[in-house]
């Protein structure tokens, strides 16, 4: 079995290589052979200082990818995530339906793909993990490297929780029938439970039999052992993927990257042959193009394309550092950058296929019941009542029994189709909610639950590969760490205290504890990065020398679309981004969360207590203080070094 596998996977490279034109070309600029750190003939070209001894000599050792076909497929598992399942759609049912297209694919040509070819540059051509990268640039900019591992850590810290809370979806999946089907009885087995009858039956099992929620922050609880022993299983699939860096990462991201594909095309056949998914389809095509002034739409594709290709965490920067040097990486960026795009619509087909059925289900249940409730009140004969007649019917009752009509009228819904298409949802409440509940209303539900939680799974641990490789890259460059303790035993001890940290996650209180890193860990910090990354490459390392450098690995010189996208547009488009991210947070006032009311058995707002607020503020301090706090600390190691050898002579 593993001899087939291995064939397999050969014969995969070698088919992809051949289809993407991916074969390496012989650079005459660069000599050595695979495995060697190739440094310019010549030593130095142009003026530009080399790469230092130490550093040509950690270049050695340093691991490379199979082949380049490996390096996209890292790619590919790293930025097509979650985001593009549970973000990308509720973007399109917010701003407009096809609409959105149109701001989306613009900000994927001025911001998406620009940037992330910046950084698979850099990675390539400095060879080193985001730290010692940036450091080359210039030592100055060692915080931008450290602002990187510390963001990326705190996504390590929370985003593995959604790996948990999929393996227990996928170990409750195998139960018929589903366990979210239907509400539990309760202690006297003479009814059903109180909060799921005034809830349903699939937001009781994720916020009560899942999350075991608190009905506050202050409330923090105890940890669910349940969630913790998952959350031990989600980091030990981590640690045994990155076991041995890119050896090992390299064989996992062919599963991670391509089988949700596989889940996708399955749901899109089962999708499109629900009852009802052509109203998904239609809401999702019809544009709204109204939508188009309104400038939250711009923000949040922007947006969109910013954080679902993984920008600033330095896994980009990671990844391309195991490259060949004369790799091509303009090819790469435009391929992943689109195939990251492509793979958001197709996700979206998938969900609005799927949300017409569940709209359409749930519209078709509230009719039902409304002629229920009128045949029964009213003794009217069976068959009398149906869905085109209803509103004619009601009418005629209205007016023939008015006080008969007026006391049913409170229990009477206004079932509507539209009013179900428009309810957005998103993130785990789209995860882990409203897949469930269509899930649960299919034939064989059972198998398309398996399915579709495993897709959960190979997404999260995908981009927990780049997360962790964000982190780990910089540990093992370092000569002082790696020279004393094994690449095993450094990736063990950064899963370990990733682990521990993460229980906190697990506890009553600790979803809001998750909305919390979720919402501000990342956002200000990564604009802030990838702003201060442009400005670097294109004003402080130079842009013709970075230039110069791009045509000495990939063998021709740089088109002026990405030198006009480095140096002016994108450049622009973030500090945008950072003003209207920092004016939301000052004029939102105090800061709110949703927190859940069981007697309700709704969300209700709630302000974040003082702590949670300090919390919040460390968060965001603690990666964007690494900039300046960087280039401070070697200004002052320089001036010390200058003083110290003035004092000598």
């Amino acid at each position: 079995m593993c001899l087939l596998i291995r064939l397999v996977i050969k014969k995969l490279d070698r088919n992809w290589q051949a289809c993407l034109h991916l074969s390496l070309p012989s650079e005459p600029g660069w000599r050595g052979g695979r495995g060697a750190g190739r440094a310019p003939a010549g030593g130095r070209q142009d003026g530009a200082a080399a790469v230092s001894a130490r550093q040509q000599e950690m270049e050695k050792s340093r691991p490379l990818w199979d082949n380049p076909v490996q390096f996209v497929f890292a790619c590919i598992s790293y930025a097509v995530g979650l985001g593009n399942v549970w973000r990308f759609p509720y973007l399109c049912q917010m701003y407009g339906g096809g609409g959105f297209l149109i701001p989306y694919f613009i900000m994927l040509i001025v911001e998406g793909m620009p940037l992330l070819y910046l950084e698979l540059a850099v990675g390539q051509r400095m060879r080193q993990g985001s730290i010692g990268a940036w450091k080359i640039i210039s030592p100055y900019l060692c915080g931008v490297g450290v602002a990187s591992v510390v963001v990326s850590f705190f996504l390590s810290m929370y985003y593995n929780v959604i790996n948990a809370w999929a393996f227990w979806y996928l170990f409750h999946s195998f139960q018929d029938p589903l366990p979210w089907a239907t509400c539990p009885l309760n202690s006297n087995r003479t009814g059903y439970e109180e909060e799921c009858e005034k809830t349903s039956s699939t937001q009781y099992f994720w916020y009560r039999q899942t999350l075991n929620i608190s009905p506050s922050l202050e409330t923090s609880g105890a940890v669910q052992w349940e969630q913790a022993l998952c959350l031990t299983l989600a980091w030990l699939v981590v640690y045994l993927c990155i076991l041995r860096g890119t050896e090992s990462t390299g064989k996992v991201v062919y599963v991670t990257a391509s089988l949700p594909y596989c889940v996708l095309i399955i749901y899109l056949i089962r999708g499109l042959t629900l009852h009802g998914a052509v109203n998904g389809l239609i809401y999702m095509f019809t544009p709204k193009l109204e939508q188009l002034s309104n400038p939250k739409a711009w923000i949040s594709a922007a947006t969109q394309i910013f954080f679902s290709l993984g920008l600033g965490f330095g896994s980009l920067i990671a990844f391309a550092s195991y490259n060949e040097p004369s790799n091509n990486c303009e090819r790469h960026a435009i391929i992943v950058s689109l195939i990251n795009s492509a793979t958001s619509i197709f996700a979206s087909i998938v969900t609005f296929s799927i949300y017409g059925f569940k709209a359409t289900f749930n519209y078709e249940s509230c009719i039902n019941r409304v002629i229920l409730l009128l045949l029964n009140a009213f003794d009217l004969e069976e068959g009398s009542l149906t869905a085109d007649n209803l509103n004619e019917m009601k009418d005629y009752l209205m007016a023939t029994h008015p006080q008969e009509y007026a006391q049913l009228l409170p229990q009477l819904k206004n079932c509507s189709l539209e009013a179900e298409l428009d309810t957005a949802v998103q993130g785990t409440g789209l995860a882990f909610i409203v897949y469930s509940e269509a899930i649960k209303n299919m034939e064989v539900s059972q198998l398309y639950s398996v399915l579709y939680f495993v897709m959960l799974l190979m997404l999260g641990i995908g981009s927990m590969l780049g997360n962790t490789a964000a982190i780990l890259t910089p540990l093992t460059d370092s000569k002082l760490i790696a020279s004393r303790f094994p690449k095993e035993v450094i990736s063990g001890v950064v899963c370990f205290v990733n682990c521990i940290i993460g229980l906190i996650f697990t506890m009553e209180a600790g979803n809001y504890w998750f909305d919390i890193f979720n919402d501000y860990a990342a956002t200000l910090s990564l604009l802030l990065i990838v702003l201060v990354e442009t400005i670097a490459v294109c004003y402080i390392y130079g842009l013709r020398r970075f230039e110069k450098d791009l045509h000495t690995m990939i063998g021709r010189k740089l088109n002026w679309y990405w030198k006009v996208m480095w140096a002016f547009a994108s450049p622009l488009l973030i500090i945008s981004l950072f003003i209207f991210y920092l004016t939301d947070y000052i004029l939102t006032g105090t800061l709110q969360y949703q927190a859940w009311d069981a007697t309700q058995g709704q969300l209700v707002t709630k302000d974040y207590p003082g702590y949670a607020l300090a919390v919040i503020g460390l968060l965001v301090a603690s990666s964007t203080m690494c900039i300046p706090l960087g280039a401070l600390v070697t200004f002052v190691r320089k001036r010390l070094k200058r003083e110290r050898v003035s004092t000598v002579a």
